[in-house]
């Protein structure tokens, strides 16, 4: 299997909602261009993102599912699943947004892996692992360096 694109989004704020927001933005982007999506937390981030990604935007709706602890959904089947630290689970997403700390699991059955990097010096730190993760994996990732208003 080919590996995948990584794009790493790389936020002049430090403010963690400013993240998540964005985190939203490209969930949503990816969703209306038809990708199965999955969204990977760190442990307990599952419920304040469902939560936003119902109020970040007016007009926006996204059909979600959070995936419960054993990697089961807990809802009928929508085009994108909340995980919460790599949660297992029959997994046909085609892209995975990274929100946690480390390096998703099985990186080779996405098209494409989105790293979402805030300002936060400790969240950059991690940030650059996983750069270097990937570039010693021969993928070559690419930074987006969004502005204030990402």
């Amino acid at each position: 299997m080919a590996m995948p694109r990584v794009d790493f989004y790389v936020l002049a704020s430090a403010d963690p909602a400013a993240r998540l927001r964005f985190a939203c933005r490209l969930v949503e982007k990816a969703w209306l261009h038809e990708h199965r999506v999955r969204v990977e937390l760190e442990p307990g981030g599952g419920a304040a993102f469902d939560d936003l990604l119902w109020t970040f935007a007016d007009r926006s709706f996204v059909p979600h599912e959070c995936l419960a602890a054993d990697g089961e959904p807990r809802g009928p089947a929508a085009p994108v699943v909340i995980a919460e630290g790599n949660a297992s689970g029959n997994d046909d997403r085609d892209m995975l947004v990274n929100l946690a700390a480390g390096v998703p699991a099985q990186i080779q059955s996405y098209a494409r892996i989105a790293e979402v990097v805030d300002a936060d010096e400790e969240r950059r730190r991690l940030g650059r692992e996983r750069f270097r993760f990937y570039r010693e994996q021969g993928i070559e990732p690419q930074t987006h360096e969004m502005g204030d208003d990402s």
